[in-house]
């Protein structure tokens, strides 16, 4: 059951969404999963989708699901391209992962239109601009 689960607390994990490239005529932008800790996560699961209103009508996207065995400490991976046709909606991503025999899990949701330049830093370890969250 639910409440048999241990809470534990997902610290230092950011994800982010980075301007990968820009051009006149398009950007080209990218997910990352950003382990800031000093020890690696393992067997790590990150969901994502994409859900809201557009034009009046509910829309969602389909659910991806992707695996990584190991994300070293203060390192990243790339989780997946976004297009930017989506930042009008809310983006979703869980994460579940294991240090030891512990495991952890977060959700990450970008709200509608949080993805704009106003909101962009230096990702860490990424050195790209785009929007984070921990």
């Amino acid at each position: 059951m639910i409440k048999d689960l241990p809470e534990n607390i997902v610290e230092d994990i950011a994800i982010a969404v980075a301007l990968e490239k820009e051009s006149v005529e398009t950007k080209i932008w990218y997910v990352y999963l950003i382990n800031l800790k000093g020890v690696p996560i393992e067997n790590v699961l990150v969901t994502s989708k994409g859900y809201g209103e557009k034009d009046g009508e509910q829309v969602k996207t389909s659910t991806l699901r992707h695996m990584f065995p190991i994300v070293e400490s203060n390192s990243f991976v790339l989780i997946e391209p976004i297009d930017e046709a989506t930042f009008g909606l809310n983006n979703e991503y869980w994460l579940s992962y294991y240090i030891g025999k512990e495991i952890y899990d977060k959700k990450f949701i970008f709200l509608p239109e949080s993805i704009v330049e106003l909101n962009f830093i230096k990702l860490p370890v990424v050195n790209k601009p785009g929007v984070m969250i921990r």
